[in-house]
């Protein structure tokens, strides 16, 4: 289940997937299994990734992905992929990279609930019985 959000970060939310590219699950599938390279970058929070990420993930927090972006192999030309919890911060995250120039940036709508879901391949750190 989603979080509750506010209506001005709605609406903002909602103004960056009007403007980006945007994939669903099976979308991103098909791009996991195509012949093209791909970059999966997490924009989660440090906490949350440590608890469960794709194992092809680079994590780099949303709060420092436009300072830390050229600090990964990552070409402005390159396709990316980038996930949050659903889809929100993602979005923002997306047209943030779009604006510094990255020309092939897509956000997973549906994010880290859709690739559990999916039964794709994760690592999570569960505590011990």
């Amino acid at each position: 289940m989603g979080k509750k959000h506010s209506p001005l970060f709605l609406r903002r939310v909602e103004h960056s997937r009007s403007v980006i590219k945007e994939c669903d699950i099976q979308e991103f599938n098909v791009m996991m299994n195509d012949d093209d390279s791909l970059i999966v970058i997490d924009v989660r929070e440090t906490h949350e990734f440590e608890s469960g990420h794709m194992k092809a993930a680079t994590h780099i927090s949303k709060g420092v992905l436009e300072r830390d972006i050229e600090k990964h192999p990552v070409a402005t030309t390159d396709r990316i992929v980038l996930y949050c919890g659903g889809g929100f911060r993602s979005a923002i995250a997306a047209q943030s990279l779009q604006n510094m120039g990255y020309t092939n940036v897509y956000s997973l709508w549906g994010g880290w609930r859709e690739i559990v879901a999916e039964g794709l391949d994760i690592t999570t750190n569960e505590l011990p019985n």
